[in-house]
């Protein structure tokens, strides 16, 4: 390698990880402050309830924190992590600790939160685990442990990537990771009994949805964000499709697929599995947004609830915290308010 390309490198690598040290000094700013909902910037939300306080987990610098007590107005917490886990900087030497889409569940007792550790545009990926017993920042019990790597991905080796990973529990009570972005689709892989790792008897992923209608289909795979959601009689698959991070130029878009059980296959309301380039649309951008995906539903206060983030014309493009209602037609979702 020549050296001016290696002082390249060196000074990018520099900048990157200034840059980095200034955002997180910006933000411990604004830790405690309080923000209404049009006014918080996020992206790959997750949300979930404790007692009377709301939570959103997304991605940011040590995976970002808001709460409230009435969905209106979010003040904005510490985030997980101080500093970025050592096993994922020593994995993942590109990660700098910013950590994408976090995944929030109440299983075996605790809080499970799955993150995502990766190098942009590359599968050179894992996905992690910690968890807590409460989400009270003020609780005596408040305290994240974090469990390391639950799966990783490969460049050459693996034909998906790990990031996104969403936690869903069947019937029988069994744990489920679905995670993927782009490559080979989204995946699915049972989970050991206590969450924290692949399951023994399952070393394989088996491909729940793609963009791609045949193995001869070598488009781009522009799919993400799957999360699984129980309703009734069915599984509900939501996945993110288009392009995330591009402010006006977002394309992103919600779709959807049900099945009977939690390994699919999943068919979208015409009967086209999701697997072979199926899926019914959900929501996609107008005149507001540029682009709306990569969400999250939790069962809250006697109502399907949704979050996600879209682009907003009106900012240039920022990416803006979104929260709806679910309302259900001859067993699809669809969006209350719109």
């Amino acid at each position: 390698m020549k050296k001016s390309h290696l002082s390249l490198i060196i000074i990018f690598s520099l900048l990157c990880t200034f840059s980095s040290q200034a955002q997180r000094n910006r933000f411990k700013d604004l830790i405690g402050k309080s923000f209404p909902l049009d006014s918080i910037r996020s992206h790959d939300p997750v949300i979930i309830k404790q007692d009377s306080v709301y939570y959103v987990f997304s991605t940011g610098f040590g995976i970002s924190v808001l709460s409230s007590n009435d969905m209106v107005n979010w003040t904005i917490e510490a985030p997980v992590f101080n500093q970025p886990p050592q096993w994922a900087t020593e994995t993942i030497p590109e990660y700098k600790g910013h950590t994408w889409a976090p995944d929030i569940s109440y299983f075996n007792g605790q809080y499970y939160l799955y993150y995502s550790v990766s190098a942009f545009g590359k599968n050179t990926s894992c996905i992690g685990v910690a968890t807590n017993k409460t989400l009270h920042p003020y609780d005596p019990d408040f305290e994240w442990v974090d469990h390391g790597k639950v799966i990783q991905s490969f460049p050459g080796k693996t034909n998906w990537n790990a990031i996104d990973g969403n936690l869903i529990v069947d019937e029988q009570g069994t744990p489920w990771l679905a995670f993927g972005s782009f490559w080979g689709g989204l995946q699915l892989i049972q989970l050991s009994d206590d969450g924290l790792t692949t399951a023994k008897s399952s070393d394989n992923t088996h491909t729940i949805a793609s963009r791609r209608t045949s193995k001869d289909d070598r488009r781009e795979n522009s799919i993400e964000a799957p999360f699984i959601y129980k309703k009734g009689d069915y599984y509900y698959l939501f996945a993110s499709i288009d392009f995330c991070c591009r402010g006006l130029n977002s394309t992103y878009k919600i779709i959807i697929g049900r099945a009977k059980t939690v390994d699919g296959p999943y068919l979208d309301k015409d009967g086209k599995r999701l697997d072979q380039g199926g899926g019914t649309l959900l929501l996609q951008g107008d005149d507001r947004w540029a682009g709306v995906g990569h969400n999250g539903v939790a069962f809250i206060d006697g109502k399907d609830i949704i979050v996600y983030h879209g682009y907003d014309r009106n900012e240039n493009g920022r990416s803006k915290l979104l929260i709806d209602e679910l309302s259900w037609k001859d067993g699809w979702p669809e969006l209350k308010n719109h």
